[in-house]
C-alpha cells in the first residue's frame, strides 16, 4: 500500500528535492522504493551503508534514469555539501529523493545552506487514520496498544516478535546511529535514561531529578534528550504559557514514537497513542500545506492540566484531553476552553460509552476521532 505522503510528494519532485526524515524502520525505505517504482527509475536506490552503494554515490555514477534516492547519506560527513553540489549541477538530468533516520533538517555539517533547493517531509508509523483495506479498526487499535505502529510488528500483529523488533531497532538505534552521528561515548547512561524516560510518559520531567538518578550534570541530561529527539526515539511536548500567567514553564513531558515502548498502565500507553496522532496530523499539515503547527500541553500552578494544545500560526486551535474510560468532561478542561476559546475542545475517550456535547466540549470515542484525523 502506498503511505500517505506518496502522492503529495511525487508532486513535489517535479520542481525540488525530497528529503524524508522519520524514526528508524518506520518505512522510509519501502516509500523511497515505490517512488522510484512510480517514477520508472527504480534502480536508481543506493544506501550509505552498503560499501558497494557507497562507491557509487562517490562517483555519481548511477543510472540514466531521472530521478534517483539516497539512503541514510546523512551519515556522510559532508553531505550536504555533496548533496547541494550534484544538484546544482545536475538537477537538469537527475533529481534526488534524500532519505534518513535523523533529522536530516537539524545536521550542518557541510556549512552552505541548501535553503530553496528541496522540500521536507517527515515520515511517522501508522495509525488509526493510515490502515490496510481490510484490517478493521478496533484491530488496529489493539495492535497500536500492544505492538505500536512500525509497519513490521503493526501488519504482523505477533507479541514475541515484536518484542525481538524492538530490542534489535532499540540496540541499532543507541548503539549505531547515536554513535556514528553524535560522537557519544557514554552509551550505557543514554540507555538508562531511555528506561527512565518510559516510566515517564505523560508526567512532568524535570531535568534535574533524571540528572540526581543518573549521577551526571543536568546539561549531559539535556543534551542526551536533544540527541534522543534527534533520532526520532522521543518527542518533547512543552508547556504553552501564551497569556497565562500562572502557567508553569520549565518541566515538558516526553512521548516516544513506538507507542509499545510506554513502560507504563494503559492510561500512560493510550495517551501516548493520541500524542502520536496529533504530532503526525500536524507535521503533515506543516510539510504539505506551510502552516505553522505547534503541539503542547497546559498545566498551571493550580494544577489545572489539559493534555494537549495545538496552535496554527501561533494561535490556539485546539484543545486535546485523553481519558482511557472516563466520560465526565474534565474539569480542567472546561477550565482552559472558556479561558482560551479554541476553534475545538475534545475530549477523546478509549473507552466511551456514548459520545455527546457538554457545552463547547465535544467527548468523543478515540477510535473515530482519531482514523479522521
Amino acid at each position: 500500500m502506498d503511505r500517505y505522503i506518496f502522492e503529495p510528494i511525487l508532486q513535489d519532485l517535479q520542481k525540488k528535492m525530497v528529503f524524508i526524515g522519520g524514526p528508524r524502520q518506520c518505512g522510509k525505505t519501502y516509500l523511497a522504493k515505490s517512488l522510484l517504482k512510480r517514477l520508472q527509475s527504480e534502480k536508481n536506490y543506493f544506501n550509505w551503508d552498503s560499501g558497494e552503494d557507497r562507491k557509487i554515490i562517490l562517483s555519481k555514477k548511477w543510472g540514466l534514469e531521472k530521478f534517483i534516492a539516497l539512503d541514510e547519506i546523512h551519515k556522510y560527513p559532508k553531505w550536504k555539501n555533496f548533496v547541494k553540489g550534484i544538484y546544482d549541477t545536475e538537477h537538469e538530468s537527475h533529481n534526488f529523493i534524500i532519505t534518513g533516520s535523523a533529522r536530516l533538517d537539524l545536521y550542518k555539517r557541510g556549512g552552505d545552506s541548501m535553503m530553496g533547493r528541496y522540500h521536507y517531509w517527515r515520515l511517522h508509523p501508522f495509525t488509526l487514520d493510515e490502515l490496510p483495506k481490510k484490517m478493521k479498526i478496533d484491530e488496529a487499535f489493539h495492535r497500536l496498544m500492544t505492538v505500536g505502529g512500525f509497519p513490521d510488528p503493526f501488519l504482523d500483529g505477533d507479541d514475541r516478535a515484536a518484542r525481538r523488533w524492538r530490542k534489535e531497532r532499540f540496540d541499532l538505534i543507541i548503539r549505531e546511529d547515536i554513535r556514528d552521528l553524535e560522537r557519544v561515548n557514554e552509551i550505557q547512561n543514554i540507555m538508562l535514561l531511555v528506561d527512565l524516560l518510559k516510566a515517564r510518559v505523560g508526567s512532568l520531567i524535570v531535568v534535574s531529578n533524571l540528572a540526581a538518578d543518573l549521577q551526571v550534570a543536568s546539561n549531559t541530561v539535556k543534551r542526551w534528550i536533544e540527541i534522543l529527539e534527534r533520532m526520532y526515539l522521543i518527542f518533547v511536548v512543552r508547556p504553552y504559557t501564551d497569556k497565562l500567567s500562572r502557567a508553569i514553564s520549565k518541566p515538558f513531558k516526553v512521548y516516544f514514537y513506538d507507542n509499545a515502548d510506554v513502560d507504563g498502565d494503559e492510561g500512560a500507553r493510550f495517551e501516548n497513542l493520541v500524542a502520536t496522532h496529533l504530532l503526525k496530523s500536524i507535521q503533515f499539515e506543516e510539510d504539505s500545506l506551510g502552516f505553522r503547527k505547534s503541539l503542547f500541553f497546559l498545566r498551571d500552578k493550580e494544577g489545572r492540566e489539559v493534555d494537549f494544545l495545538v496552535t496554527t500560526d501561533r494561535k490556539v486551535e485546539m484543545l486535546v484531553e485523553a481519558k482511557w474510560s472516563d466520560d465526565q468532561v474534565s474539569k480542567s478542561l472546561t477550565y482552559y476552553s472558556e479561558r482560551l476559546e479554541p476553534k475545538h475542545s475534545l475530549q477523546l475517550v478509549a473507552n466511551v460509552k456514548r459520545e455527546f456535547k457538554s457545552g463547547k466540549i465535544s467527548v468523543l470515542s478515540a477510535r473515530n476521532y482519531l482514523k479522521n484525523t
